[in-house]
């Protein structure tokens, strides 16, 4: 399954709550770093190693584990690339800033997943159900960056 959306962060129809590229590029980097604060049963994250350009993570959701690996092209990208594992195939999410004119801000958020061999094609319904989910996650990271941005939590020196 690929599938992408369009986040924008902001508006001109609501010019006083903007925030900067740095901001928005520190918001989707915790996220990364703290995933509790966007995944919904996630019991741990632990940070297996730190590379230059990224980290290697378990996420562990009760008895079921997911190991990634987290890259960083600063203030453009960050790119998840799921392992695969003996019940889910391996899947990436890329969140690339797009910046049309200066300071009119929209995450893309890119989604591909792998079917793994012999894996039957993703009934329609449930690919369906999956891209809501997947969107409505995306507006609820964007909007805690935004609460972080507004209390000042992702401005630089902190």
């Amino acid at each position: 399954m690929n599938f992408e959306h369009l986040v924008e962060i902001n508006s001109a129809s609501l010019p006083l709550h903007v925030i900067s590229r740095q901001q928005l590029w520190a918001g989707l980097v915790l996220r990364a770093e703290k995933p509790e604060m966007s995944l919904i049963g996630l019991d741990e994250c632990l940070i297996l190693a730190r590379e230059p350009d990224g980290m290697r993570r378990e996420l562990r959701f009760g008895n079921f584990h997911i190991r990634d690996r987290v890259r960083f092209v600063p203030t453009n990208y960050v790119i998840y690339e799921v392992e695969a594992t003996a019940a889910t195939p391996a899947s990436t999410l890329i969140m690339a800033i797009e910046e049309p004119e200066e300071n009119h801000l929209f995450v893309r958020f890119t989604y591909a997943r792998a079917r793994s061999e012999g894996e039957p094609e993703m009934d329609a319904f449930y690919a369906d159900h999956l891209k809501q989910a997947y969107t409505q996650a995306d507006i609820d990271t964007i909007a805690t960056i935004r609460r972080l941005a507004e209390e000042g939590m992702l401005d630089s020196g902190r």
